[in-house]
């Protein structure tokens, strides 16, 4: 069975392949979606719901541009999926705080924040370490643990899941086709254009983007391309829900638009084990109860886990196949913070307009020296 006239194929359904194929459709080009559907391995059900600029960007100043420009954009972004989608992806941007909760934590984070501004050039990035009664009334309970917080009006929060939904209903209702349990099997090209062989069906389509999370690896090595990426448990928790109290999100803990205090989260090497680890978990409630004490007071309802994409350099992943013209590679572990610019400013580089120039430092080159030289 063939699936024809398709301007452009979007391999993946999470968080950065549907925001890129939901901004592909806002200009009316004819786009398929090809998503596992329920059995991916989802970033987007670990992902903490920060749109987070702070502590972005150590060594490479382009990740903090990058950062800042879609959290600037993440407003405008998140009223048009409102509109399309009727969905409200429940995004504050009244900035945010990162919490240090000991004197050597403290140290590190300055040390990190002034490096980065001093690498920024002409690049607003603000932060500032807020006295103790400016902390307490935008995150009240605050326990005498903390030591120090930085405040950063760039910083805001969104909810994952509703975000994914929202962009695959709003992808739909633009035209695009979106195609659940459809595991990629092959790429091939010819003179014609691309065929994708999929879930026993074959899709021609003139462009392709894979935007698959972990599965980008492999699939962008059939085209030329090499993109390694790795899995990264995260383990969060979420209490019952209480009346609204913080007006900000921090690193440790943010409110959501339902009243569940949301606890994180971990970081861990452990290959693609999705389980949870008691011991593991343990340690962000410590951490979480140090800053808000008053957590001892509430019931966890839920724990649990999911796998995020890591690159080897921590960096996102932008580049188009040497061999297989209009074939491109989209990869990050950021796919809330950067949904904006995937979806307003990463497709007319699909189109076939040039990479920005600020974006070129994300090639799949960097991974291998030798060759780039």
């Amino acid at each position: 069975m063939s699936a024809n006239g398709h301007d452009i194929a979007v391999i993946g359904g999470g968080l950065v392949g549907a925001s890129i194929a939901y901004g592909l459709t806002r200009n009316g080009s004819r786009v398929v979606l090809l998503d596992e559907g329920d059995i991916a391995l989802r970033a987007s059900r670990g992902n903490f719901g920060l749109v987070w600029v702070q502590g972005k960007g150590r060594g490479r100043p382009e990740y903090a541009q990058w950062s800042l420009r879609s959290a600037t954009l993440w407003s405008a972004f998140a009223a048009e999926l409102a509109e399309v989608s009727g969905l409200d992806v429940q995004h504050e941007n009244r900035g945010g705080v990162l919490l240090t909760l000991s004197e050597a934590e403290d140290r590190q984070i300055r040390a990190l924040l002034a490096e980065i501004e001093s690498s920024a050039g002409n690049m607003r990035y603000e932060y500032e370490f807020l006295p103790r009664a400016r902390l307490e009334k935008l995150l009240p309970g605050l326990g005498p643990g903390v030591v120090s917080g930085s405040y950063s009006p760039h910083d805001g929060h969104a909810n994952p899941l509703i975000l994914l939904r929202a962009l695959h209903r709003a992808f739909v209702r633009n035209g695009g086709q979106y195609r659940p349990n459809n595991t990629v099997d092959a790429i091939r090209g010819d003179a014609d254009g691309y065929r994708i062989d999929a879930g026993g069906e074959t899709f021609e389509c003139g462009r392709i983007v894979i935007a698959a999370g972990l599965g980008s690896g492999r699939l962008a090595a059939l085209v030329g391309l090499d993109a390694p990426t790795v899995p990264v448990r995260g383990q969060l928790m979420v209490t019952e829900r209480i009346a609204p109290l913080f007006e900000v999100p921090s690193n440790l803990v943010r409110q959501t638009g339902e009243g569940g205090l949301q606890l994180g989260y971990t970081a861990e090497n452990v290959g693609y084990d999705t389980g949870v680890r008691s011991d593991m978990l343990r340690d962000v409630a410590w951490r979480c109860r140090t800053a808000f004490p008053f957590l001892d007071r509430l019931r966890v309802l839920r724990t649990w886990s999911a796998l995020r994409i890591m690159t080897p350099d921590g960096f996102p992943v932008y580049d188009e196949s040497p061999t297989h013209p209009g074939v491109y590679v989209a990869a990050c572990h950021s796919g809330v913070t950067l949904a904006a610019v995937h979806a307003f400013v990463i497709p007319d580089w699909v189109r076939g307009r040039p990479l920005a120039p600020e974006l070129e430092c994300f090639r799949t080159e960097r991974f291998n020296v030798q060759e780039a030289a």
